[in-house]
């Protein structure tokens, strides 16, 4: 995640922290949005290194040309999830030694009026990650049903107030379609009764819309598991969430491969087999931006940092 002016990356050194790069180790940029981590990733990295980046936007996909002569950088436009097939095609599935997962949406698609993801920001109705797939947001917002439609304001936007939104907006469109930013904003606004003066009445309206039309929590399930599976022994995982619902995933995720084989109180097994089934270990606690950071950049004020190693 950058700002829009000077795009600084979130969590930048203590992500790179995390991953221990080694000058001559194999990297993956799951998320290479603008280049931020991708970039400082390369300086640490010897001649024989080398770094694959992700990205389903287009946009990053075109912003990685400044880096396409340096020889240790390749990049793939997909989805994180499907980092197994790139990998297994270079021939590098499980020699991995560090992988960074920068979630959520980035900032220039916030700052770009055109993409639609921001309530902020007068255009159309789109929030896709991947312009050229999908349906965008005004297309799903214009035919899906409206118990569906506050489902996931409620489930994915936390939004207490979903089932008046979702009623607002079916009634609204049978009037006009709802083709942009502001119009589906101001429907939004009217219809939630009691405002919180710190956040604008359309930001978990809007935070979930984004995260069904993307699919954004079923991409971080496969993708870690495919980050898991790709990863070679001793290979770090370092997770950048930016909402609770990202890093409630990432938590579990990690608690649950760090247990160990699972069996009933009592039955007589060696914790050397209970012991070999542990797939990651945890390194450190979660980090959150320092009070320097959050005075640089106020969008990293949400993030949090975990990292894990395979064993």
């Amino acid at each position: 995640m950058t700002t829009q002016t000077s795009h600084l990356s979130v969590l930048l050194q203590e992500s790179l922290d995390g991953l221990s790069i080694k000058p001559d180790g194999v990297y993956l940029d799951a998320t290479f949005g603008r280049g931020g981590h991708s970039k400082q990733i390369l300086t640490q990295l010897s001649d024989k290194g080398r770094l694959i980046a992700l990205d389903r936007d287009p946009s990053a996909i075109e912003s990685a040309k400044a880096l396409a002569n340096d020889p240790r950088f390749s990049i793939h436009h997909c989805n994180f999830s499907e980092m197994e097939d790139v990998l297994t095609s270079l021939e590098l599935h499980g020699k991995v030694d560090g992988i960074l997962m920068d979630l959520g949406v980035s900032s220039p698609q916030l700052d770009e009026p055109e993409r639609g993801f921001s309530f902020m920001r007068e255009g159309p109705l789109d929030m896709r990650m991947n312009p050229t797939k999908g349906q965008s947001a005004a297309q799903w917002l214009a035919h899906a049903e409206e118990q569906d439609i506050a489902q996931v304001i409620k489930e994915f936007g936390e939004e207490k107030f979903g089932k008046r939104i979702a009623h607002g907006i079916v009634n609204a469109r049978q009037q006009a379609p709802i083709t942009t930013t502001a119009q589906l904003a101001e429907i939004i606004d009217i219809a939630v009764p009691v405002k919180d003066k710190f956040k604008h009445p359309a930001t978990r309206s809007f935070q979930g819309i984004r995260i069904y039309i993307n699919s954004e929590l079923d991409e971080i399930r496969t993708g870690l598991k495919s980050a898991l599976n790709s990863l070679n022994s001793g290979g770090r995982l370092s997770v950048i969430s930016f909402h609770s619902l990202e890093d409630r995933l990432v938590k579990r995720f990690i608690r649950e491969q760090s247990r160990g084989l699972q069996v009933p109180h009592g039955l007589p097994i060696m914790q050397s087999e209970i012991d070999s089934h542990k797939a990651l270990k945890a390194i450190g606690k979660a980090i959150k931006p320092s009070p320097e950071e959050l005075s640089r950049n106020v969008r990293a004020r949400s993030s949090v940092l975990r990292v894990a190693e395979k064993l």
